[in-house]
């Protein structure tokens, strides 16, 4: 699936982190009603796209890098899942048994039409826009 339930949970993440306060993984959690422990993953990669940052220590949390109206939902979809492709046949290691002598088998065009729509659409808001 293309918007896996990762990628649900970090752009839930990045709503409860739009006001721009500092917030625990845990009062996140709560508030997104997401599983802490899978919550740690999604943060880890949201804070390794620079996304959001982590204050370490007993008063430490989350909080958002960039304001959210600098954000797209596809920045927060990238950050969790960077392989996003409707099929697998898009993927650059994919082979295809239907592409012979260089031609590009149809429903790979058809794939590749709707992939850049998806991707397009992602990219047209921000996630203030949505929230």
């Amino acid at each position: 699936m293309f918007l896996t339930k990762e990628c649900d949970y970090a752009i839930r993440v990045i709503r409860s982190l739009s006001d721009m306060q500092q917030k625990t993984a845990k009062a996140i959690c709560e508030k997104e009603v997401i599983p802490l422990q899978f919550s740690y993953k999604i943060l880890k990669r949201l804070e390794k796209a620079g996304i959001i940052s982590t204050c370490r220590g007993t008063s430490g949390g989350y909080r958002l890098s960039k304001p959210a109206d600098s954000l797209t939902l596809f920045d927060v979809v990238n950050a969790v899942n960077e392989n996003m492709y409707v099929s697998d046949c898009l993927k650059p290691s994919a082979e295809c048994p239907h592409q012979a002598g260089g031609n590009v088998c149809s429903v790979h065009k058809e794939y590749c039409r709707i992939q850049n729509l998806v991707v397009s659409a992602l990219r047209e808001k921000t996630v203030s826009q949505v929230f």
